[in-house]
């Protein structure tokens, strides 16, 4: 039995929403359902001319209005359509020739079923949070005549250092943030629809971007 390709291409699309899929033994496997964009090479960064090599895919095709000058007059100087959303990917420099701008990535050769992939996107905002909500902090007594009942706290010490030191846990920002989810296994894909069905949950609120790389991990060690 041959071993298959590993996923090795990076994907933008987008995320449609989590649920159910029946696999062949009639488990019910809870999934995120992605719908692929039309992944467009933008541009081929060379170790010459860029100091590295990477290669930069479009997606997200929008009106003129939606997009600044330099970037419209950038994918107009090559003939590309107004994609909105650019994301660049670090490759190795012998694998440079087979990329071309304008070419648009076939996703049905790179994805392989049961393949484990990382899924990036920007995670929901929650506003800004206290202590409690944001580190799992405990609350302070409610009886008593306690006035500290989801309070930060003492945070900082007397005399010596007489400060607070940096790097303190303080009420802040909440989600909003680039996270990665490690280890995602392909469940399903559908050619026709683009839609691309990964085992669990994703970042980001639905209808969002998120980029879909291969695992990181050693997986099939």
């Amino acid at each position: 039995m041959t071993k298959p390709i590993r996923f090795r291409a990076e994907l933008l699309g987008k995320k449609l929403g989590m649920t159910k899929f029946f696999n062949e033994d009639g488990n019910a496997v809870p999934v995120t359902v992605i719908e692929l964009a039309e992944n467009i090479i933008t541009d081929v960064k060379t170790p010459v001319k860029n100091g590295y090599a990477a290669v930069q895919i479009g997606a997200n095709i929008k009106k003129d209005k939606h997009l600044n000058k330099p970037k419209l007059g950038n994918l107009k100087k090559k003939s590309l359509p107004n994609l909105s959303y650019l994301k660049e990917f670090r490759v190795k420099p012998g694998d440079l020739d087979s990329y071309k701008v304008g070419e648009v990535i076939d996703n049905s050769k790179i994805i392989v079923l049961k393949e484990k992939v990382d899924v990036s996107g920007i995670s929901i905002g929650k506003g800004f949070q206290g202590m409690v909500k944001l580190y799992n902090k405990h609350r302070g007594p409610k009886t008593h005549g306690s006035k500290s009942y989801r309070g930060p706290g003492s945070i900082g010490a007397h005399t010596d250092p007489g400060r607070v030191m940096p790097g303190k846990k303080m009420p802040s920002r909440m989600g909003n943030e680039e996270v990665t989810v490690r280890n995602l296994e392909i469940i399903y894909f559908d050619k026709e629809k683009n839609l691309l069905l990964v085992k669990g949950a994703v970042p980001g609120v639905e209808g969002t971007m998120i980029v879909v790389k291969p695992a990181i991990k050693k997986w099939n060690t």
